[in-house]
């Protein structure tokens, strides 16, 4: 306010003295000064105002004074009065503007700098700034002299480690800094402390700095002020501009717990990998028990007939040698199963080859004829003439077709189903697969049981091992193919495979 008032008493003092006085000159220069008193409290708009106060008073006075005998000096004396008045309020509104953007940097800056501070301490991951700037240095004095490779010049010199330690200055820390380390932070003692375990790391550092490097991150070992030892995970980056070396952000974020779950996790690993080996010789166990009961069943029917058929008097060789062949075809199977289970553990052993949908139909359904029979099942196929050889291995479809088959006379068997019949067809639903259904007029699927069926060793058999249809669908993915189950419209449960005509298309 002072200001203010100085600057009016100011001009009215010019004013009198150029209006009433006989002093020629240029006295309304002196608004000038007027003009930086009211800078000192007034700015922007009130500048502007104030210079044009002060030069409507000096026209005014002319007017008075020269009104009506101007002549040149007077003139001159005005222009130049104006001139030093506009001039004087462009320089005074330039360094306004100027002030108030520099007041503005300067609050901007003390606001970043509050909030990167308030970041920096309230954190919880361990923060350092440190001054590296005479560890830079060195390493480049060090390197100018020839020397690239820090690990060789500090088995040369063993006390390198701890003179650049020392060269290092800690600006600042936060509080994580404090409590993973158990001390003050930024110590030259409590650095050199956490370094002892982790020197080889250390020197990784000096490297990254002799190589010019931009980050550097590394797992490493350090020691608190208790003497225990801790797995941190360090990350330093560096400035680009050498001159910044005073203030590098380093960060450690404490991996101890981390790597001890993931130690107890590759432990549990191994153990689960171990379970899983006992696991799959289980499951083949139980394959071997499940898919071996069919032929070995069919061996001991067809001895007991060729025992009876020799029984006879007089005894029926022709029949008796009808027994033993399928005995050796049975046995033959049930080899073959052993071998096919055997090259699960093998996969290349198992050769796809190319057979004919037809001939498979067939011979699996003479293989169960005597199961057939017993149960009083008649089996329809439905043939198409359009259905191309397939690539696949030849027992392990037929084991496929012999555990549905086989389920579904159970199923049936247990439900005294009075129509017993199964319907195996075979399709062509695009031009890259075929389809195998079957289907039987058994009770069906329950609701219960449909999202449980291909599950391992579940069963609704009271003698059941639960493996079959897991099996099944074990085998057939294993080939590129797929099993669904479900009921039919018309009553029966359908089972369905879907089969690519050459696998290693498919996997391909």
């Amino acid at each position: 306010m002072a200001f203010v008032l100085t600057a009016v008493g100011l001009s009215a003092a010019v004013f009198y003295v150029d209006t009433f006085t006989e002093i020629e000159g240029a006295i309304a220069v002196f608004y000038v000064v007027a003009m930086l008193l009211a800078a000192q409290a007034t700015s922007g708009t009130g500048l502007f105002l104030a210079a044009a106060i002060c030069g409507a008073l000096t026209l005014f006075s002319y007017g008075v004074t020269h009104g009506h005998d101007a002549d040149l000096p007077s003139a001159i004396r005005l222009t130049v009065a104006l001139a030093a008045l506009f001039v004087t309020t462009m320089l005074l509104v330039k360094t306004e503007t100027g002030r108030l953007t520099l007041v503005s940097t300067n609050s901007a800056l003390k606001e970043s700098e509050a909030r990167y501070r308030s970041i920096f301490d309230r954190t919880r991951v361990a923060l350092w700034e440190r001054d590296y700037s005479k560890l830079r240095t060195y390493l480049m004095d060090m390197k100018a002299r020839g020397v690239t490779d820090i690990k060789v010049q500090a088995q040369v010199d063993p006390t390198l480690v701890d003179r650049c330690v020392g060269l290092i200055r800690v600006v600042a820390a936060n509080e994580a800094a404090h409590e993973m380390l158990g001390s003050d932070p930024s110590s030259d003692g409590t650095l050199r402390r956490a370094i002892i375990p982790g020197q080889e790391r250390f020197l990784d550092v000096l490297q990254a700095i002799i190589n010019g490097a931009r980050i550097f991150e590394e797992r490493v070992e350090i020691r608190t002020h208790d003497g225990e030892d801790k797995l941190v995970l360090l990350s330093i980056v560096f400035p680009e501009d050498p001159a910044a070396f005073n203030r590098v952000v380093v960060s450690m974020v404490d991996i101890t717990q981390r790597e001890m779950a993931l130690k107890a996790l590759a432990e549990a690993q191994a153990e689960l990998t171990k379970a899983s080996k006992a696991a799959m010789v289980g499951a083949m166990s139980a394959s071997l028990a499940h898919e071996l009961n069919q032929p070995l069943g069919a061996i001991v029917v067809n001895a007991q007939t060729l025992l009876r058929w020799l029984d006879r008097d007089p005894p029926d060789f022709s029949a008796a040698r009808r027994s033993a062949e399928r005995m050796i075809r049975d046995s033959q199977r049930a080899s073959e199963i052993i071998q096919n289970t055997r090259g699960l553990l093998s996969p290349s052993s198992n050769k796809l080859e190319p057979i004919d949908l037809d001939e498979v139909l067939v011979e699996t359904m003479a293989l169960m004829e005597h199961e057939l029979q017993r149960s009083g099942v008649t089996v329809h196929v439905a043939r198409k003439a359009d259905i191309p050889q397939i690539s696949i291995v030849k027992i392990e479809l037929q084991q496929v077709l012999i555990n549905l088959v086989t389920n579904a006379i159970q199923a049936m068997d247990a439900a005294g189903s009075r129509e017993r019949n199964i319907t195996i067809s075979a399709g062509r639903p695009d031009s890259e697969h075929v389809n195998i259904t079957v289907r039987d007029t058994g009770p069906g699927i329950t609701g219960d049981v449909r999202d449980k069926l291909f599950a391992p060793f579940f069963t609704t058999k009271p003698t059941g091992l639960g493996m079959g249809l897991s099996i099944c669908r074990t085998t057939l993915e294993a080939r590129g193919g797929k099993l669904d189950g479900r009921n039919h419209s018309d009553g029966g449960a359908v089972f369905e495979m879907h089969l690519p005509i050459k696998p290693e298309v498919e996997h391909a």
